[in-house]
């Protein structure tokens, strides 16, 4: 696997809108005064008759995208996670999730990797918002390249759609499997434990793999970038097959990733640990990605603890 950064995923989110305005000329941009944060500039510069600026007016961003979408176009709206779905919840659950619009939500600057711009600006909470709502697919890629590849799956499917973004560089990522939406994507094959992470936490999960390696600890690792629908018949293979089960994101462990993954485990017989790192019933604060990560339980050295934990009781 490679660590070596590349491109943020919201840089991918921005390749992929240049290439799928191309292709579908219903496609239209929606922003709430953040076009350039979110990565819409390009769109705009190559489609100016299909990017709409609403102002600083979430509820009015979810609901002129839910229009769109019953006049035939493929709205994708783009804000901060902060402030979409936080801002516009409502408008989203009974506008578009009741109704099974054709819409897809960006959810941009995500989680502490958002950094300086502290707890009022870091969603922690947007994911557990999201995968609560019927008919919505919630998406969170990993990579550059798994963020162009989820947004042709996002335009590809028909119905609500909410993808999570980050602007930190991340590694550039090698899977064993090709992109589909629905699956978890196998960076590794591994016996002895696994490992489970969703966007931009791989970075840790890579540092902590050498240290495992090292003390020839074998590490199955997962990206979990579709949280819904969940691929529950490889968490469940995983857990079988493994001594238990670590989920890392930046995220709230409740309501996030690792919950949906406890979910599924609960409702078997399988008797496997699932620890989930995250942020613990906490708001974010100001730092850098690797101070925050360190603070909250995110970091290399927090996965390598925990597998040690789960190993030591096997």
């Amino acid at each position: 696997m490679n660590n070596t950064l590349g491109k943020s995923t919201r840089d991918g989110f921005s390749d992929s809108m240049v290439e799928l305005g191309q292709v579908h000329q219903n496609l239209f941009a929606l922003s709430a005064d953040l076009t350039e944060s979110v990565r819409l500039t390009a769109f705009e510069k190559h489609f100016p008759d299909r990017c709409i600026q609403v102002g600083v007016a979430e509820q009015q961003l979810a609901g002129v995208a839910a229009g769109l979408a019953l006049a035939g176009k493929i709205p994708v709206a783009a804000s901060y996670a902060a402030f979409q779905p936080s801002n516009s919840w409502g408008v989203i659950r009974t506008s578009i999730a009741l109704q099974n619009l054709n819409v897809k939500l960006i959810g941009a600057h995500a989680g502490l990797a958002t950094g300086p711009d502290g707890a009022t600006h870091q969603a922690l909470e947007d994911i557990a918002l999201m995968r609560v709502l019927p008919n919505f697919v919630v998406l969170q890629p990993a990579d550059y390249t798994e963020a162009i590849e989820a947004m042709r799956a996002a335009i590809a499917h028909r119905g609500p759609v909410y993808l999570r973004t980050s602007k930190v560089e991340v590694p550039n990522l090698q899977f064993l499997h090709p992109f589909e939406l629905g699956k978890i994507r196998t960076l590794q094959q591994g016996s002895d434990i696994t490992i489970i992470g969703t966007g931009a936490v791989f970075s840790e999960i890579l540092e902590a793999n050498e240290q495992l390696l090292k003390r020839n600890i074998s590490a199955r690792i997962l990206n979990c970038s579709t949280i819904k629908p969940l691929d529950e018949a490889t968490i469940l293979q995983a857990a079988r097959e493994t001594a238990g089960l670590i989920t890392v994101e930046d995220h709230q462990v409740t309501g996030g990733m690792g919950s949906a993954v406890a979910e599924v485990l609960a409702a078997t017989t399988i008797g496997k640990p699932c620890i989930r790192l995250g942020a613990q019933d906490r708001f974010g604060e100001s730092g850098n990605q690797a101070e925050l990560y360190q603070k909250y339980g995110l970091s290399s050295k927090a996965i390598l603890e925990t597998a040690n934990r789960i190993l030591a009781k096997g």
